[in-house]
Protein backbone atom coordinates (compact mmCIF):
# COMPACT_ATOMS: atom_id res chain seq x y z
CA UNK A 1 0.00 0.00 0.00
CA UNK A 2 1.49 3.79 -0.64
CA UNK A 3 2.25 5.45 2.10
CA UNK A 4 2.19 9.20 2.84
CA UNK A 5 5.63 9.50 2.34
CA UNK A 6 5.45 7.94 -0.65
CA UNK A 7 3.46 9.96 -2.12
CA UNK A 8 3.22 13.51 -0.05
CA UNK A 9 0.19 15.24 -0.45
CA UNK A 10 -0.15 19.01 -2.01
CA UNK A 11 -3.44 20.95 -1.26
CA UNK A 12 -4.77 24.10 -3.17
CA UNK A 13 -4.87 26.00 0.05
CA UNK A 14 -7.76 29.04 -0.29
CA UNK A 15 -6.47 30.95 2.42
CA UNK A 16 -2.85 31.19 1.07
CA UNK A 17 -4.00 30.91 -2.58
CA UNK A 18 -1.27 28.71 -3.11
CA UNK A 19 -0.65 24.92 -3.97
CA UNK A 20 1.11 23.96 -0.50
CA UNK A 21 2.48 20.49 0.19
CA UNK A 22 0.39 19.22 3.13
CA UNK A 23 2.04 19.35 6.47
CA UNK A 24 -0.42 17.46 9.59
CA UNK A 25 -0.17 19.16 12.71
CA UNK A 26 0.77 15.76 14.02
CA UNK A 27 2.53 13.03 12.82
CA UNK A 28 0.71 10.75 11.20
CA UNK A 29 -2.58 12.08 11.79
CA UNK A 30 -5.26 14.50 10.45
CA UNK A 31 -8.00 16.49 11.32
CA UNK A 32 -10.60 17.13 8.83
CA UNK A 33 -13.80 19.34 9.28
CA UNK A 34 -16.43 19.73 6.49
CA UNK A 35 -19.40 22.04 6.56
CA UNK A 36 -22.83 19.34 6.58
CA UNK A 37 -26.35 20.31 5.14
CA UNK A 38 -29.02 22.80 6.72
CA UNK A 39 -31.86 20.08 7.05
CA UNK A 40 -34.98 21.59 6.05
CA UNK A 41 -35.27 20.43 2.51
CA UNK A 42 -33.93 17.28 0.16
CA UNK A 43 -30.35 17.45 -0.48
CA UNK A 44 -28.95 18.75 -4.05
CA UNK A 45 -26.43 17.99 -6.03
CA UNK A 46 -24.63 21.21 -5.74
CA UNK A 47 -24.17 19.60 -1.71
CA UNK A 48 -23.34 15.70 -3.08
CA UNK A 49 -20.47 17.12 -4.83
CA UNK A 50 -19.18 19.18 -2.00
CA UNK A 51 -19.65 15.65 0.14
CA UNK A 52 -18.13 13.68 -2.75
CA UNK A 53 -15.19 15.45 -2.68
CA UNK A 54 -14.06 15.34 0.84
CA UNK A 55 -15.63 11.73 0.99
CA UNK A 56 -12.67 10.94 -1.91
CA UNK A 57 -10.01 12.84 0.51
CA UNK A 58 -10.88 10.69 3.48
CA UNK A 59 -10.67 8.18 1.58
CA UNK A 60 -7.19 8.43 0.21
CA UNK A 61 -5.79 9.98 3.58
CA UNK A 62 -7.10 7.06 5.06
CA UNK A 63 -5.24 5.01 2.40
CA UNK A 64 -2.02 6.86 2.62
CA UNK A 65 -2.06 5.56 6.25
CA UNK A 66 -3.21 8.36 8.17
CA UNK A 67 -5.32 8.65 11.07
CA UNK A 68 -8.03 10.53 9.83
CA UNK A 69 -11.26 11.59 12.43
CA UNK A 70 -13.58 13.27 10.06
CA UNK A 71 -16.22 15.86 11.76
CA UNK A 72 -19.12 16.83 9.54
CA UNK A 73 -21.87 18.49 10.97
CA UNK A 74 -25.57 19.12 10.71
CA UNK A 75 -26.98 22.49 10.81
CA UNK A 76 -30.55 22.52 12.89
CA UNK A 77 -31.03 25.63 14.20
CA UNK A 78 -29.84 29.26 13.51
CA UNK A 79 -29.60 29.14 9.87
CA UNK A 80 -31.94 31.86 8.75
CA UNK A 81 -33.55 32.47 5.70
CA UNK A 82 -31.48 34.82 2.86
CA UNK A 83 -28.56 33.72 5.36
CA UNK A 84 -28.55 36.85 7.00
CA UNK A 85 -29.20 37.79 10.66
CA UNK A 86 -33.20 38.93 10.14
CA UNK A 87 -35.94 36.97 9.60
CA UNK A 88 -37.14 33.06 10.35
CA UNK A 89 -34.78 30.06 10.79
CA UNK A 90 -35.02 28.38 7.50
CA UNK A 91 -36.37 24.62 9.57
CA UNK A 92 -38.80 26.74 11.73
CA UNK A 93 -40.49 28.13 8.02
CA UNK A 94 -40.34 24.54 6.89
CA UNK A 95 -42.15 23.65 9.93
CA UNK A 96 -44.37 25.73 10.13
CA UNK A 97 -45.37 25.40 6.23
CA UNK A 98 -45.44 21.73 7.05
CA UNK A 99 -47.16 21.72 10.36
CA UNK A 100 -44.34 19.73 11.82
CA UNK A 101 -42.10 19.68 14.88
CA UNK A 102 -38.80 21.09 14.31
CA UNK A 103 -37.34 18.25 14.88
CA UNK A 104 -39.38 16.09 12.85
CA UNK A 105 -38.58 17.94 9.83
CA UNK A 106 -35.11 17.87 11.23
CA UNK A 107 -34.97 13.76 11.31
CA UNK A 108 -36.84 13.44 8.00
CA UNK A 109 -34.00 15.58 5.97
CA UNK A 110 -31.08 14.34 7.58
CA UNK A 111 -32.79 10.87 7.25
CA UNK A 112 -32.57 11.96 3.38
CA UNK A 113 -29.29 13.00 3.57
CA UNK A 114 -27.94 9.90 4.77
CA UNK A 115 -29.58 7.77 2.37
CA UNK A 116 -28.64 10.07 -0.26
CA UNK A 117 -25.41 9.59 0.72
CA UNK A 118 -25.15 5.83 1.12
CA UNK A 119 -26.83 5.63 -2.22
CA UNK A 120 -23.53 7.00 -3.75
CA UNK A 121 -21.36 4.66 -1.79
CA UNK A 122 -20.02 7.39 0.94
CA UNK A 123 -18.12 6.92 4.32
CA UNK A 124 -19.63 8.04 7.02
CA UNK A 125 -17.55 10.67 9.33
CA UNK A 126 -15.98 9.40 12.37
CA UNK A 127 -18.11 12.48 14.24
CA UNK A 128 -21.34 14.22 13.12
CA UNK A 129 -22.33 16.62 15.74
CA UNK A 130 -25.46 18.84 15.60
CA UNK A 131 -25.79 22.64 16.50
CA UNK A 132 -28.75 21.51 19.11
CA UNK A 133 -26.40 19.51 20.83
CA UNK A 134 -23.57 22.17 21.54
CA UNK A 135 -25.85 24.94 22.51
CA UNK A 136 -23.69 25.06 25.80
CA UNK A 137 -20.05 25.25 24.29
CA UNK A 138 -21.86 28.16 22.01
CA UNK A 139 -22.90 30.11 24.59
CA UNK A 140 -19.48 29.68 26.21
CA UNK A 141 -17.91 30.99 22.96
CA UNK A 142 -19.84 33.87 22.69
CA UNK A 143 -19.15 34.53 26.27
CA UNK A 144 -15.41 34.23 25.52
CA UNK A 145 -15.86 36.17 22.60
CA UNK A 146 -17.21 39.25 24.52
CA UNK A 147 -14.62 38.69 27.67
CA UNK A 148 -11.53 39.45 24.62
CA UNK A 149 -13.96 42.37 23.50
CA UNK A 150 -14.60 41.41 19.97
CA UNK A 151 -18.43 41.61 20.50
CA UNK A 152 -21.16 43.43 22.18
CA UNK A 153 -24.98 42.80 23.83
CA UNK A 154 -27.84 44.83 22.21
CA UNK A 155 -31.53 43.91 23.98
CA UNK A 156 -30.38 40.39 23.87
CA UNK A 157 -28.41 39.77 21.02
CA UNK A 158 -24.52 39.39 20.87
CA UNK A 159 -23.28 40.80 17.53
CA UNK A 160 -19.76 40.31 16.43
CA UNK A 161 -17.71 43.63 16.03
CA UNK A 162 -15.51 43.21 12.81
CA UNK A 163 -14.15 46.72 12.46
CA UNK A 164 -12.53 46.19 16.08
CA UNK A 165 -11.50 42.43 15.38
CA UNK A 166 -9.94 43.84 11.90
CA UNK A 167 -8.04 46.73 13.79
CA UNK A 168 -6.58 44.39 16.03
CA UNK A 169 -6.11 40.91 14.03
CA UNK A 170 -6.19 42.48 10.40
CA UNK A 171 -7.20 39.12 8.91
CA UNK A 172 -11.20 40.03 8.07
CA UNK A 173 -11.51 38.90 4.23
CA UNK A 174 -8.29 36.81 3.60
CA UNK A 175 -9.63 33.99 3.07
CA UNK A 176 -12.02 35.37 0.79
CA UNK A 177 -10.13 37.99 -0.60
CA UNK A 178 -13.11 40.38 0.18
CA UNK A 179 -11.75 44.51 0.57
CA UNK A 180 -13.51 45.88 4.16
CA UNK A 181 -13.77 49.07 3.23
CA UNK A 182 -15.72 47.49 -0.30
CA UNK A 183 -17.92 45.22 2.15
CA UNK A 184 -18.86 48.22 4.53
CA UNK A 185 -19.74 50.12 1.45
CA UNK A 186 -21.53 47.12 -0.09
CA UNK A 187 -23.51 45.99 2.71
CA UNK A 188 -27.27 46.28 2.15
CA UNK A 189 -29.71 47.90 4.81
CA UNK A 190 -31.69 44.97 6.70
CA UNK A 191 -34.29 45.08 9.26
CA UNK A 192 -33.13 45.47 11.97
CA UNK A 193 -29.30 46.39 11.45
CA UNK A 194 -29.96 49.72 13.53
CA UNK A 195 -29.01 47.68 16.45
CA UNK A 196 -25.22 46.84 15.28
CA UNK A 197 -22.42 49.45 15.11
CA UNK A 198 -21.87 48.48 11.90
CA UNK A 199 -23.65 47.05 9.25
CA UNK A 200 -21.06 44.16 8.37
CA UNK A 201 -21.22 43.09 12.55
CA UNK A 202 -22.83 39.40 12.52
CA UNK A 203 -24.84 37.82 15.05
CA UNK A 204 -23.37 34.96 17.34
CA UNK A 205 -26.22 34.64 19.17
CA UNK A 206 -30.15 36.36 18.63
CA UNK A 207 -32.77 37.17 20.85
CA UNK A 208 -35.88 35.22 19.95
CA UNK A 209 -39.56 37.04 20.43
CA UNK A 210 -42.41 35.02 21.23
CA UNK A 211 -42.75 33.81 17.65
CA UNK A 212 -39.45 31.70 17.75
CA UNK A 213 -39.89 28.27 18.25
CA UNK A 214 -36.16 26.93 18.47
CA UNK A 215 -34.90 28.85 21.64
CA UNK A 216 -32.71 28.38 24.38
CA UNK A 217 -31.97 30.47 27.32
CA UNK A 218 -28.84 32.24 27.77
CA UNK A 219 -26.97 35.21 29.97
CA UNK A 220 -28.47 37.39 27.74
CA UNK A 221 -31.75 36.33 27.47
CA UNK A 222 -33.81 33.56 25.39
CA UNK A 223 -32.73 33.23 21.97
CA UNK A 224 -30.69 30.59 20.01
CA UNK A 225 -27.07 30.88 18.31
CA UNK A 226 -25.55 32.18 14.91
CA UNK A 227 -25.27 30.20 11.97
CA UNK A 228 -21.48 30.94 11.90
CA UNK A 229 -20.77 30.21 15.22
CA UNK A 230 -21.85 26.96 15.24
CA UNK A 231 -19.03 25.54 13.09
CA UNK A 232 -16.53 26.88 14.82
CA UNK A 233 -17.59 25.64 18.18
CA UNK A 234 -18.15 22.01 16.58
CA UNK A 235 -14.90 21.70 14.89
CA UNK A 236 -12.45 23.12 17.80
CA UNK A 237 -14.72 20.82 20.21
CA UNK A 238 -13.72 17.85 18.12
CA UNK A 239 -10.30 18.42 16.46
CA UNK A 240 -8.79 21.42 18.07
CA UNK A 241 -8.26 25.19 18.70
CA UNK A 242 -6.28 24.43 15.33
CA UNK A 243 -6.61 21.55 13.14
CA UNK A 244 -5.54 20.64 9.41
CA UNK A 245 -8.10 20.68 7.03
CA UNK A 246 -11.39 22.64 6.70
CA UNK A 247 -13.38 21.76 3.48
CA UNK A 248 -17.23 23.09 1.94
CA UNK A 249 -18.51 24.81 -0.97
CA UNK A 250 -16.96 27.97 -2.79
CA UNK A 251 -20.68 29.47 -1.72
CA UNK A 252 -19.55 29.42 2.39
CA UNK A 253 -16.05 30.81 1.45
CA UNK A 254 -17.75 34.41 2.61
CA UNK A 255 -19.13 34.85 4.61
CA UNK A 256 -19.43 31.72 6.66
CA UNK A 257 -15.76 30.61 6.40
CA UNK A 258 -14.57 34.25 6.95
CA UNK A 259 -16.42 34.65 9.94
CA UNK A 260 -15.52 30.94 11.42
CA UNK A 261 -12.39 32.11 10.94
CA UNK A 262 -12.85 35.56 12.85
CA UNK A 263 -14.95 34.08 16.01
CA UNK A 264 -12.35 31.24 16.25
CA UNK A 265 -9.40 34.18 16.64
CA UNK A 266 -11.09 36.49 18.24
CA UNK A 267 -11.85 33.59 21.32
CA UNK A 268 -8.89 31.44 21.27
CA UNK A 269 -6.54 34.03 19.83
CA UNK A 270 -5.56 31.58 17.34
CA UNK A 271 -6.20 30.68 13.25
CA UNK A 272 -8.15 27.77 13.36
CA UNK A 273 -7.20 25.94 10.23
CA UNK A 274 -4.16 25.16 8.43
CA UNK A 275 -5.38 24.10 5.05
CA UNK A 276 -8.96 25.04 3.41
CA UNK A 277 -10.64 23.53 0.55
CA UNK A 278 -13.02 24.95 -1.67
CA UNK A 279 -15.02 22.30 -4.20
CA UNK A 280 -17.00 24.39 -7.13
CA UNK A 281 -20.86 24.55 -8.15
CA UNK A 282 -22.00 22.64 -11.07
CA UNK A 283 -23.67 24.04 -14.24
CA UNK A 284 -25.99 22.04 -16.26
CA UNK A 285 -25.55 22.29 -20.06
CA UNK A 286 -23.37 25.72 -19.42
CA UNK A 287 -25.89 27.55 -17.14
CA UNK A 288 -25.84 27.63 -13.45
CA UNK A 289 -27.96 24.99 -12.19
CA UNK A 290 -31.34 26.82 -10.65
CA UNK A 291 -35.25 25.84 -9.70
CA UNK A 292 -36.29 29.02 -11.77
CA UNK A 293 -34.29 27.85 -15.00
CA UNK A 294 -36.04 24.70 -14.63
CA UNK A 295 -32.64 22.99 -15.23
CA UNK A 296 -32.52 21.97 -11.46
CA UNK A 297 -33.19 18.19 -10.91
CA UNK A 298 -32.38 15.87 -7.48
CA UNK A 299 -30.51 12.97 -7.20
CA UNK A 300 -33.73 10.56 -7.83
CA UNK A 301 -34.48 12.65 -10.55
CA UNK A 302 -31.08 12.00 -12.09
CA UNK A 303 -30.89 8.57 -11.42
CA UNK A 304 -34.70 7.62 -12.60
CA UNK A 305 -34.32 10.23 -15.57
CA UNK A 306 -37.76 11.62 -14.66
CA UNK A 307 -36.97 15.25 -16.02
CA UNK A 308 -37.37 16.99 -19.03
CA UNK A 309 -33.36 17.26 -19.56
CA UNK A 310 -32.70 13.97 -19.33
CA UNK A 311 -32.52 11.39 -21.69
CA UNK A 312 -32.68 8.39 -19.36
CA UNK A 313 -31.81 7.78 -16.04
CA UNK A 314 -27.91 6.62 -14.69
CA UNK A 315 -26.81 4.33 -11.95
CA UNK A 316 -25.53 5.69 -8.75
CA UNK A 317 -21.82 4.69 -9.32
CA UNK A 318 -22.10 6.46 -13.34
CA UNK A 319 -23.08 9.32 -11.37
CA UNK A 320 -20.33 9.47 -8.88
CA UNK A 321 -17.88 8.14 -11.62
CA UNK A 322 -18.82 11.62 -13.71
CA UNK A 323 -17.85 13.17 -10.34
CA UNK A 324 -14.39 12.84 -10.40
CA UNK A 325 -13.79 13.56 -14.15
CA UNK A 326 -13.41 17.03 -13.28
CA UNK A 327 -11.57 18.58 -10.55
CA UNK A 328 -13.34 19.32 -7.53
CA UNK A 329 -11.91 22.85 -8.19
CA UNK A 330 -13.36 23.07 -11.79
CA UNK A 331 -17.05 23.68 -12.48
CA UNK A 332 -18.87 20.85 -13.59
CA UNK A 333 -21.52 20.23 -15.87
CA UNK A 334 -24.29 18.18 -16.28
CA UNK A 335 -25.26 16.92 -20.01
CA UNK A 336 -26.42 13.42 -21.25
CA UNK A 337 -23.62 13.58 -23.77
CA UNK A 338 -21.78 13.73 -20.71
CA UNK A 339 -23.35 11.10 -18.23
CA UNK A 340 -23.59 8.70 -21.42
CA UNK A 341 -19.76 9.54 -21.60
CA UNK A 342 -19.12 8.37 -17.99
CA UNK A 343 -21.76 5.17 -18.31
CA UNK A 344 -19.52 3.68 -20.79
CA UNK A 345 -16.24 4.85 -19.05
CA UNK A 346 -17.74 3.82 -15.66
CA UNK A 347 -18.11 0.29 -17.60
CA UNK A 348 -15.24 0.17 -18.96
CA UNK A 349 -13.45 0.38 -15.29
CA UNK A 350 -15.37 -2.04 -13.65
CA UNK A 351 -15.08 -4.50 -16.81
CA UNK A 352 -11.39 -3.81 -16.74
CA UNK A 353 -11.21 -4.33 -13.12
CA UNK A 354 -13.68 -8.24 -13.47
CA UNK A 355 -10.56 -9.21 -15.32
CA UNK A 356 -8.06 -8.25 -13.67
CA UNK A 357 -9.41 -10.55 -10.55
CA UNK A 358 -10.00 -13.47 -13.10
CA UNK A 359 -6.16 -13.56 -14.25
CA UNK A 360 -3.31 -14.95 -12.63
CA UNK A 361 0.13 -14.59 -13.26
CA UNK A 362 1.70 -17.06 -15.72
CA UNK A 363 5.01 -18.12 -17.28
CA UNK A 364 6.02 -16.04 -20.21
CA UNK A 365 8.90 -13.47 -21.83
CA UNK A 366 9.73 -10.18 -19.71
CA UNK A 367 8.83 -7.24 -21.24
CA UNK A 368 10.79 -4.22 -19.90
CA UNK A 369 8.91 -1.46 -21.85
CA UNK A 370 5.74 -2.72 -20.45
CA UNK A 371 7.32 -3.15 -16.84
CA UNK A 372 8.19 0.61 -17.37
CA UNK A 373 4.36 1.64 -18.78
CA UNK A 374 2.25 -0.28 -16.26
CA UNK A 375 4.54 1.05 -13.06
CA UNK A 376 4.47 4.64 -13.90
CA UNK A 377 0.98 4.34 -15.01
CA UNK A 378 0.40 3.21 -11.37
CA UNK A 379 2.80 5.38 -9.60
CA UNK A 380 1.31 8.26 -11.80
CA UNK A 381 -2.02 7.72 -10.35
CA UNK A 382 -1.41 8.06 -6.91
CA UNK A 383 0.67 10.89 -7.92
CA UNK A 384 -2.24 12.79 -9.21
CA UNK A 385 -4.14 12.28 -6.71
CA UNK A 386 -1.07 13.46 -4.31
CA UNK A 387 -1.32 16.78 -6.64
CA UNK A 388 -4.88 18.66 -4.93
CA UNK A 389 -6.97 14.85 -5.55
CA UNK A 390 -6.96 15.23 -8.99
CA UNK A 391 -9.44 12.43 -9.88
CA UNK A 392 -10.06 13.26 -13.41
CA UNK A 393 -5.64 12.88 -14.43
CA UNK A 394 -6.01 9.66 -12.32
CA UNK A 395 -8.73 7.83 -14.03
CA UNK A 396 -6.69 8.83 -17.39
CA UNK A 397 -4.07 6.32 -15.94
CA UNK A 398 -6.66 4.06 -14.84
CA UNK A 399 -7.92 3.82 -18.33
CA UNK A 400 -4.30 3.59 -19.92
CA UNK A 401 -4.08 0.40 -17.74
CA UNK A 402 -7.42 -1.07 -18.43
CA UNK A 403 -6.26 -1.27 -22.28
CA UNK A 404 -2.83 -3.19 -20.71
CA UNK A 405 -5.29 -5.29 -18.69
CA UNK A 406 -7.71 -6.06 -21.70
CA UNK A 407 -4.97 -7.19 -23.65
CA UNK A 408 -4.03 -9.59 -20.95
CA UNK A 409 -7.89 -10.92 -20.51
CA UNK A 410 -8.19 -11.17 -24.29
CA UNK A 411 -4.30 -13.47 -24.46
CA UNK A 412 -3.38 -10.88 -26.88
CA UNK A 413 -0.32 -10.43 -24.11
CA UNK A 414 0.62 -12.63 -22.03
CA UNK A 415 0.68 -11.91 -18.06
CA UNK A 416 4.19 -13.37 -17.89
CA UNK A 417 5.42 -10.49 -19.71
CA UNK A 418 5.37 -8.31 -16.41
CA UNK A 419 7.21 -9.63 -13.50
CA UNK A 420 5.01 -11.60 -10.77
CA UNK A 421 5.70 -8.79 -8.27
CA UNK A 422 4.28 -5.79 -10.78
CA UNK A 423 1.19 -8.45 -11.58
CA UNK A 424 0.50 -8.29 -7.88
CA UNK A 425 0.60 -4.92 -7.33
CA UNK A 426 -1.32 -4.21 -10.73
CA UNK A 427 -4.13 -6.53 -8.63
CA UNK A 428 -3.87 -4.77 -5.61
CA UNK A 429 -3.51 -1.55 -6.55
CA UNK A 430 -5.59 -0.95 -9.60
CA UNK A 431 -8.74 -2.51 -6.96
CA UNK A 432 -7.40 -0.14 -4.42
CA UNK A 433 -7.37 3.17 -6.35
CA UNK A 434 -11.14 2.28 -7.80
CA UNK A 435 -13.16 0.47 -5.12
CA UNK A 436 -11.36 2.08 -2.06
CA UNK A 437 -10.40 5.67 -2.67
CA UNK A 438 -12.47 6.56 -5.05
CA UNK A 439 -15.22 4.62 -3.93
CA UNK A 440 -16.92 2.70 -7.05
CA UNK A 441 -18.34 -0.02 -6.97
CA UNK A 442 -19.58 -2.88 -9.01
CA UNK A 443 -23.53 -2.14 -9.27
CA UNK A 444 -25.75 -4.84 -8.02
CA UNK A 445 -27.37 -7.37 -10.13
CA UNK A 446 -30.41 -6.39 -11.88
CA UNK A 447 -29.30 -2.95 -11.50
CA UNK A 448 -29.70 -0.32 -13.94
CA UNK A 449 -27.15 -1.80 -16.50
CA UNK A 450 -29.21 -4.18 -17.02
CA UNK A 451 -31.86 -2.63 -16.96
CA UNK A 452 -30.53 -0.63 -20.27
CA UNK A 453 -29.94 -3.19 -21.88
CA UNK A 454 -33.30 -5.05 -21.68
CA UNK A 455 -34.59 -1.11 -22.79
CA UNK A 456 -32.32 -1.03 -25.83
CA UNK A 457 -34.02 -4.14 -26.98
CA UNK A 458 -37.07 -3.02 -26.83
CA UNK A 459 -36.10 0.07 -28.11
CA UNK A 460 -35.16 -1.69 -31.36
CA UNK A 461 -38.14 -3.56 -32.20
CA UNK A 462 -40.43 -0.90 -31.67
CA UNK A 463 -37.98 0.80 -34.29
CA UNK A 464 -38.28 -2.10 -36.31
CA UNK A 465 -41.70 -2.15 -35.95
CA UNK A 466 -42.18 2.05 -36.58
CA UNK A 467 -40.04 1.56 -39.92
CA UNK A 468 -42.23 -1.22 -41.25
CA UNK A 469 -45.32 1.07 -40.89
CA UNK A 470 -46.52 -1.32 -38.24
CA UNK A 471 -47.45 1.24 -36.12
CA UNK A 472 -50.19 -1.05 -34.03
CA UNK A 473 -47.16 -2.88 -32.54
CA UNK A 474 -45.34 0.41 -31.83
CA UNK A 475 -48.15 1.63 -29.66
CA UNK A 476 -48.56 -1.49 -27.97
CA UNK A 477 -44.95 -1.47 -26.98
CA UNK A 478 -45.46 1.96 -25.53
CA UNK A 479 -48.81 2.17 -24.10
CA UNK A 480 -47.67 -1.23 -22.27
CA UNK A 481 -44.24 0.53 -21.27
CA UNK A 482 -46.38 3.55 -19.72
CA UNK A 483 -48.88 1.17 -17.92
CA UNK A 484 -46.15 0.03 -16.35
CA UNK A 485 -44.14 3.57 -15.23
CA UNK A 486 -41.62 3.67 -17.95
CA UNK A 487 -42.34 6.18 -20.60
CA UNK A 488 -40.10 6.40 -24.10
CA UNK A 489 -39.00 9.94 -24.91
CA UNK A 490 -38.77 10.06 -29.01
CA UNK A 491 -36.38 12.82 -29.83
CA UNK A 492 -33.52 13.57 -32.68
CA UNK A 493 -30.89 11.69 -31.46
CA UNK A 494 -32.75 8.77 -30.99
CA UNK A 495 -35.21 6.98 -28.48
CA UNK A 496 -34.85 7.35 -24.24
CA UNK A 497 -36.88 6.06 -21.40
CA UNK A 498 -37.89 7.46 -17.99
CA UNK A 499 -38.77 5.91 -15.22
CA UNK A 500 -42.01 7.12 -12.96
Amino acid sequence: MAGYNDFPLSIYNSYSREKEVFTPIHEGHVGLYVCGPTVYNFVHLGNVRTFMTFDVLYRYLSHLGYKVRYVRNITDVGHLVDDVDEGEDKIAKKARLDNLEPMEVVQMYTNDFHDTLRLFNFISPSIEPSATGHIIEQIQMVQQILDHGFAYEVNGSVYFDVLKYQEAKGNYGKLSGRVLEDLINNTRELDGQEEKRNGLDFAIWKNADERHIMKWPSPWGVGFPGWHLECSVMSTKYLGKQFDIHGGGMDLKFPHHECEIAQSVAADGEVPVRYWMHSNMLTVNGQKMSKSLGNSFTPAELITGNHPLLKKGYSPMTVRFFRMQSHYSSTLDFSNDALEASEKGYKRLMNALRALQQLSHSKGNLNTELEAEIENNLNQAFLNLSDDLNTAKCIANLFDLATRINSFSAKKLATGAISEKLFARLQKDYSAIIVDILGIQAEESGSSSVVDQLMQLVIEIRQEARQNKDFATSDKIRDALGAAGIQLKDGADGTGYTLN
